[in-house]
C-alpha cells in the first residue's frame, strides 16, 4: 500500500480549532475491541474519538452531537455497516457527515459500489495503514473545522450586520424624533406671542439680521418689511418710552444683557406692550459678536394686571365708601331732618326762608353725592321692577327737555319688539340722563345723540362678567370729540374727569358702571378720538312672571291707607342728634316718643314696665347691643310687637340676622318716608318676611 503524506497545515488547523472551539469529534464504529483501540490510538491527537461497538450505539451517539467524520466497519453482527450508513443518510441532521468504510474483505468492485451507494465517501481496508487513515481523517477534520470557522464568521458578520441595521434604525428613529422635536419647537415658537432675533453688536440702529417666529402675528409686519425699513423700530416706539429704552440699550453694551418693556405701534396703529430681553454672544477669544434676544408680546398680561389693580382699587374705594356712608348718612339725617322741622315750625321771612331752602338743597346734594358713591360701589339699595321701554323713553325725554339745548337733538331708535327691562327705574333713568348729558358735552358745536334700544341674547362671556341670557341693550352714541385711548381705561374711576375744573365731578360714569353691575348687567364704552363715543348698558330683561317688588320704605310717594291713630313709640338711637331729629319728626306726625340712647336701657325700660309702647324704632349699629338683637330680646318680653330698623349703612344686606316682620328704613329719610315705614311696620301683612 502506498503511503500518503500528512498535511501538517491541516493538522495544525484541526488542532487549533480543537483548542479554541472544542475538539472535533470522530465516531469510530467497530465490533472488535482491538480494532477500536488501535484506530483510536492513531487518531486521538486529531480530535475526540468516540467509540461505538454496534450500529445501534453509533446512532445513539449521533443523536447527542455533531461529528467531523464517521469510521464505520462494514461487517458487524446485528445491524451491519451498510444498514447503519443508510439510516445515517436518511436523517436530515446526519446526512451530511462523511462516512469512511473500514473493511477487511469484499474488495471487489461491486462491494465498493454498494458502499458508495450507501453514502460512503471512501474505503479503508484492514489492516489499516496509520498514515493513510490519519491523512484521510485529517482532511475531513480540517474540512469540518473550516466549515465551523466559516459558520462562526458568518454568524459574527450576521450579528454585526444586525447590529449595524439596528444602529441605523435607531439613528434614523433618533433623526426622525429630532426633526419632530424641531417641528414641534418651531410650531410652539410660531404659536407663542414671541420672536427670537439676532442683532449685530456694532449696529448703529436696531436692525436684526435674523428673526425666528411669527413676527407678523404680533406686530403686523413681516421680517422683509423690517429689512426694507431700517428705522421702523425707532419710528414706531412710543414717545413716552423712548428715554427708558435708549438707556437700557446703552447699558447692555457694558453689562452684556438687557431687559426692557415698552410700547410699540403695530401695523394696525395700536400700541402693544413688548418685553425685549437680550444677551451678548462672544467668540472663543471673548470678542463680542451679536446680541441674541427675545421679543415677547405682554399686552394681555399687562391688561390683566391693570384690570386687577383697577378691581383692587375699586374694591378699596367701595369698602371705604360703604364704611363712611353710615357716618355721612347719620349726619345728613340730622341735618335734613332738622332743616325740615325748622321749615315747618319757624315763621321765617322771605330772605331767611330762601337761605334755609338753599341750605336744605345743599344737604340734599350731599345725600345725592353719597348715593352716587354708593352706586359706584354697588352698595346702594335697589328696587328692581319691570320697566316698559316706552315709559322709560318718555320719562328721560321729559327730564332732558330743557337740558340739551337747541344745538343737540335726541334720536330714540327702538329696534322691533323690546321686552321690559328689569332694574331700579329711578337709577336707570339717572344713568341714561348721565350718559346723554356726557354725549351732549362731547359735541359743543351741536349734533345728534342717538339712543338705540334692542333685545339681545348674550352668549357666555360675550362681555366680561356678564352671564348668558336675555338682555335689553341700550346704546347712547354721539359723533363728538371722543375719548383718548389713555383716558378710556380711567373714565370708570371715581373722580376722574376730562372736563374742565368745576364742570364735572367724575362720578357720572362710575355711577352708571356700578348701577349696571349691581343690576346683574354690564356697561361698556367704545370710543376713539374724532369719531365719537358709544356707551352700552346691558340690563336683564324682566322675567315673564315678574310681580311687584317689596315696597321701598324710603319713598316719598303716598302709601294709601295709613295707620292714623297716634302711637306710643320707643325710639332707640345712640346718635343724639339723629335721635332728637327723628323724635321731632315722629311728634310732628302726631306720635308720642320715648327716647333711649342704647338697647340695654331700652330693655330695662320694657322689663320694669316704665315704658309701654305700640312700636319699636331702633338704630341698627349701636355699641354692645345691635338693633336687631334688641328687637329680638324685646319680642321675648312682648311677642309680636311691631318694629322698624333705621340704618345709615349703604346696603340692607349689611343688617345681619334681621328678625321676621321687621321693616328697614335707610338714612337720611324725609317725614313722608318715615310715615310710610311706620304704616308698613304696623301692618304685618305688608311687611316682607
Amino acid at each position: 500500500m502506498t503511503e500518503v503524506s500528512v498535511n501538517p497545515l491541516a493538522e495544525e488547523g484541526a488542532a487549533a480549532f480543537a483548542s479554541e472551539r472544542g475538539r472535533p469529534r470522530v465516531l469510530l464504529v467497530d465490533d472488535d475491541e482491538r480494532n477500536l483501540l488501535a484506530v483510536a490510538t492513531v487518531l486521538e491527537d486529531l480530535g475526540e474519538v468516540v467509540l461505538a461497538r454496534s450500529g445501534e450505539e453509533a446512532l445513539r451517539h449521533l443523536l447527542r452531537g455533531e461529528f467531523a467524520v464517521i469510521l464505520l466497519d462494514v461487517y458487524m453482527p446485528g445491524m451491519d455497516g451498510y444498514e447503519t450508513a443508510q439510516i445515517i443518510r436518511s436523517r436530515h441532521q446526519t446526512k451530511g457527515i462523511p462516512i469512511v468504510f473500514l473493511s477487511a474483505v469484499n474488495k471487489e468492485t461491486e462491494h465498493l459500489l454498494r458502499g458508495y451507494s450507501m453514502g460512503a465517501v471512501d474505503y479503508v481496508f484492514k489492516p489499516v495503514d496509520p498514515v493513510v487513515l490519519r491523512s484521510k481523517v485529517t482532511v475531513f477534520v480540517d474540512l469540518f473545522a473550516k466549515t465551523k470557522e466559516i459558520e462562526r464568521k458568518a454568524a459574527q458578520e450576521q450579528a454585526l450586520l444586525d447590529a449595524t441595521i439596528r444602529a441605523n434604525a435607531e439613528r434614523l428613529k433618533a433623526e426622525q424624533e429630532l426633526r419632530r422635536a424641531e417641528q414641534r419647537q418651531a410650531a410652539i415658537i410660531q404659536s407663542l406671542p414671541m420672536v427670537l432675533y439676532l442683532e449685530p453688536y456694532d449696529s448703529e440702529r436696531r436692525w436684526p439680521h435674523y428673526v425666528s417666529g411669527d413676527l407678523r402675528a404680533i406686530t403686523g409686519f413681516s421680517f422683509e418689511d423690517v429689512q426694507k425699513q431700517p428705522d421702523i423700530w425707532s419710528e414706531r416706539l412710543h414717545p413716552d418710552d423712548r428715554d427708558t429704552v435708549d438707556a437700557a440699550l446703552g447699558m447692555r453694551r457694558e453689562s452684556g444683557r438687557s431687559s426692557v418693556e415698552y410700547r410699540w405701534q403695530c401695523a394696525d396703529g395700536t400700541y402693544r406692550h413688548f418685553l425685549d430681553q437680550a444677551v451678548l454672544l462672544k467668540d472663543s477669544d471673548g470678542r463680542p459678536l451679536e446680541f441674541a434676544g427675545t421679543l415677547t408680546d405682554v399686552t394681555e398680561q399687562r391688561s390683566l394686571e391693570m384690570k386687577l389693580v383697577q378691581a383692587q382699587k375699586m374694591d378699596a374705594i367701595g369698602k371705604l365708601t360703604g364704611g363712611i356712608a353710615h357716618d355721612f348718612n347719620n349726619l345728613l339725617a340730622a341735618v335734613i331732618g332738622g332743616l325740615g322741622l325748622i321749615e315747618k315750625r319757624a315763621n321765617l321771612a322771605e330772605g331767611e326762608a330762601r337761605i334755609l331752602g338753599m341750605t336744605k338743597r345743599a344737604a340734599e346734594q350731599g345725600s345725592e353725592l353719597v348715593r352716587r358713591l354708593l352706586a359706584f360701589a354697588r352698595k346702594q339699595a335697589l328696587e328692581p321692577r319691570p320697566i316698559g321701554i316706552a315709559a322709560l323713553r318718555n320719562a328721560v325725554s321729559d327730564l332732558l327737555t330743557h337740558t340739551l339745548g337747541g344745538l343737540v337733538d335726541l334720536d330714540w331708535r327702538v329696534e322691533g319688539e323690546v321686552p321690559d327691562a328689569f332694574a331700579d327705574q329711578a337709577q336707570l333713568e339717572l344713568a341714561l340722563v348721565n350718559l346723554i348729558i356726557n354725549a351732549r358735552d362731547a359735541m359743543p358745536g351741536g349734533g345728534t345723540v342717538t339712543v338705540s334700544i334692542e333685545s339681545r341674547r348674550a352668549a357666555e362671556e360675550e362681555l366680561p362678567g356678564l352671564a348668558a341670557g336675555e338682555y335689553v341693550r341700550i346704546c347712547v352714541s354721539d359723533t363728538g370729540s371722543g375719548i383718548a385711548p389713555e383716558h378710556l381705561e380711567k373714565v370708570l374711576e371715581p373722580f376722574f374727569t376730562t372736563k374742565d375744573v368745576g364742570k364735572g365731578s367724575g362720578l357720572g360714569l362710575p355711577m352708571v358702571y356700578g348701577f349696571a353691575k349691581q343690576s346683574n348687567g354690564a356697561f361698556r364704552i367704545d370710543s376713539s378720538l374724532g369719531r365719537g363715543t358709544a356707551a352700552e348698558l346691558w340690563i336683564p330683561r324682566a322675567p315673564y312672571d315678574a310681580s311687584d317688588q317689596p315696597y321701598d320704605a324710603t319713598t316719598d310717594e303716598p302709601l294709601g291707607e295709613r295707620a292714623t291713630r297716634p302711637l306710643k313709640i320707643l325710639l332707640v338711637d345712640d346718635h343724639p342728634e339723629v335721635r332728637t331729629t327723628t323724635a321731632a319728626m315722629l311728634e310732628e306726625l302726631g306720635h308720642s316718643v320715648v327716647e333711649v340712647a342704647n338697647g340695654k336701657e331700652a330693655l330695662t325700660a320694657l322689663q320694669n314696665g316704665s315704658s309701654r309702647c305700640d312700636l319699636l324704632i331702633s338704630d341698627y349699629a349701636m355699641p354692645h347691643l345691635s338693633g336687631t338683637e334688641f328687637v329680638r330680646r324685646a319680642r321675648e318680653l312682648h311677642p309680636g310687637i311691631p318694629a322698624l330698623i333705621i340704618t345709615g349703612y349703604a346696603e340692607t344686606e349689611a343688617v345681619a340676622d334681621l328678625p321676621k316682620k321687621v321693616g328697614i328704613l335707610l338714612k337720611p329719610f324725609r317725614p313722608r318716608a318715615l310715615e310710610n315705614a311706620i304704616a308698613r311696620a304696623c301692618n304685618p301683612a305688608a311687611v316682607a318676611t
